[in-house]
């Protein structure tokens, strides 16, 4: 009772010094009010005029009641009390562990970490705060047990969105249009009728993969992701191929001398136009391979536009220089180990870095050497053509080393999937390609081990351990999955139309994602 009574007294003394003139928190002729409610109960502030904006500051009386009573809470409500719920010394105490924050949240972290650290740069190296550009995510989706990663964009005006497989095997962006019909039931179309933005090339195109191909004509569009516009960028409206729900295209990641389109990919375009604060691009990609709680769709990771998360990664990022004109994006492969053996390589062996690509392919020579290391494999049959099988059982170490580092991939991206009880289907499969090429492919199955960075200029990728952030990502269950979703824009530039000099007769067979296409999507040709 005593206390209660304390609380009446220091509270109606609070109260009474409110209501003092002179004690009011300021000026009484600049202050602002709540208004009346709006329709959805909501009040609106609004300001009182007056010529004076002062700060204002408790009257001496309201302090001396406002910290007593402060001081009172502390000493009787917040202080601990005597309570059978509350544990003796060294008793054993239950811990409640929250699940780790949703994707979206990371992200938007390494955006603001990212900020700080360039604005602390400048305002300490004498520079002021830095000149901004502008960066940007998109939230990329997990199908089929880690299978291929696909992410969101938007086509026309007004803007459509669209699931498009994330490729940097390919240089082109094409996606299912109106005049697909059957082969493309249950799809988000393009209709490019009920866009003020569609200019028709009047150019026909067709892209050759492993598993089929797509055609259809060329034209321009104004096309948005994560927060950027390019107006006049060349597309591909498809009208025969394969692509299969909830995809509705591809966007091509890689140069624009490989593109049959001749046209200059999305992203080269943002990078070359000075949109993004810097030339290049992250990809951080989750596993649920090894998830048997896993869902077709999960959380697949992120693209990071113009910038790297450095909440994705730890240390620094190892870039290593393309060896030669840029077309897919590749490096020189100088080390291979499989259970601690090191897998001859040709001289000057290239492997294109292929985010389009689920598993890794190479020349037959090297998968079978691969397979040598691991007894009880051995060539598999029907489907699984080029691959081979192994015991379940048998836990698989792989390195690689690129000129730097030596990269470590796990025993479960090693493991495709199983066929059988015992037996598991190897993710290096038989890719014997075009001589001139990369004779190496490596996707998704070493991607998700580290946190990749595709730079435009200087012309380079770069890798770095993932953080334990990112790592957390992998299988969780009970997210959701980002949905295709139209944002406003924040930057927007202007599409580059065909270049001067392309590679000949080029047309894109194996690279890319040749191998992932025929597991995800169903042909139709």
């Amino acid at each position: 009772m005593a206390r209660l009574s304390l609380a009446s007294a220091l509270t109606a003394h609070i109260k009474a010094a409110l209501e003092t003139p002179g004690s009011s928190l300021g000026s009484p002729t600049s202050h602002t009010s709540f208004g009346a409610p709006r329709e959805d109960g909501r009040r609106t502030a609004t300001a009182t005029s007056g010529e004076q904006r002062a700060v204002m500051m408790p009257s001496h009386g309201f302090s001396v009641a406002f910290f007593a009573w402060l001081s009172w809470i502390s000493l009787t409500s917040g202080a601990p009390t005597a309570d059978s719920t509350i544990p003796a010394a060294a008793q054993a105490v239950s811990l409640l562990r929250r699940n780790p924050s949703a994707p979206l949240d990371v992200y938007r972290r390494g955006q603001i970490a990212k900020f700080q650290r360039d604005v602390v740069i400048a305002r300490y190296s004498g520079g002021g705060t830095p000149q901004r550009r502008s960066s940007g995510d998109n939230l990329l989706v997990d199908q089929e047990y880690d299978s291929g990663y696909y992410g969101t964009l938007a086509i026309g005006t007004p803007p459509i969105s669209f699931n498009v497989v994330l490729d940097t095997g390919s240089a082109d962006l094409w996606v299912a249009g109106a005049s697909c019909q059957s082969s493309c039931g249950g799809l988000a179309l393009y209709d490019p009728s009920t866009s003020s933005t569609f200019k028709n090339a009047s150019s026909p195109f067709t892209i050759v993969y492993g598993h089929g191909e797509v055609s259809g004509y060329s034209a321009t569009e104004t096309v948005e992701m994560a927060g950027f516009s390019v107006s006049s960028q060349g597309i591909d409206d498809m009208s025969t191929g394969f692509v299969s729900s909830p995809v509705s295209g591809l966007l091509g990641l890689a140069w624009q001398s490989i593109s049959v389109s001749r046209q200059m990919p999305f992203l080269q375009t943002l990078a070359s136009s000075g949109a993004w604060d810097s030339p290049l691009f992250g990809v951080q990609l989750t596993r649920y391979t090894n998830d048997t709680s896993a869902n077709t769709l999960e959380p697949g990771g992120v693209l990071n536009l113009g910038y790297t998360n450095s909440s994705l990664y730890t240390g620094s990022i190892e870039y290593i220089d393309m060896p030669t004109q840029p077309s897919f994006w590749y490096l020189p492969l100088t080390s291979v180990t499989v259970q601690g053996a090191s897998i001859p390589l040709g001289s000057e062996t290239l492997v294109a870095i292929d985010t389009g690509t689920s598993n890794i392919g190479a020349p037959s020579d090297a998968i079978k050497e691969i397979y040598a290391q691991i007894p009880g494999s051995s060539p598999a049959s029907g489907s699984w053509d080029g691959y081979y099988e192994f015991p379940c059982s048998t836990s698989v170490n792989v390195t690689f080393s690129f000129g730097g580092s030596t990269w470590t991939m796990t025993p479960a991206d090693f493991s495709y999937t199983s066929v059988g009880k015992s037996q598991c289907i190897g993710a290096f499969f038989e890719a014997n390609v075009n001589s001139g090429q990369p004779t190496w492919v490596i996707g998704d199955a070493f991607l998700k081990n580290v946190y990749s960075v595709f730079r435009f200029d200087p012309p380079s990728i770069g890798f770095a351990p993932l953080s334990d952030i990112a790592l957390a990502q992998n299988g969780l269950n009970n997210v959701p999955v980002p949905s295709a979703t139209v944002g406003s824009s924040t930057a927007a530039v202007t599409g580059v139309g065909a270049a001067a000099t392309h590679v000949p007769g080029l047309v894109k067979t194996l690279l890319g994602i040749g191998a992932v296409l025929g597991l995800l999507f169903t042909p139709f040709v």
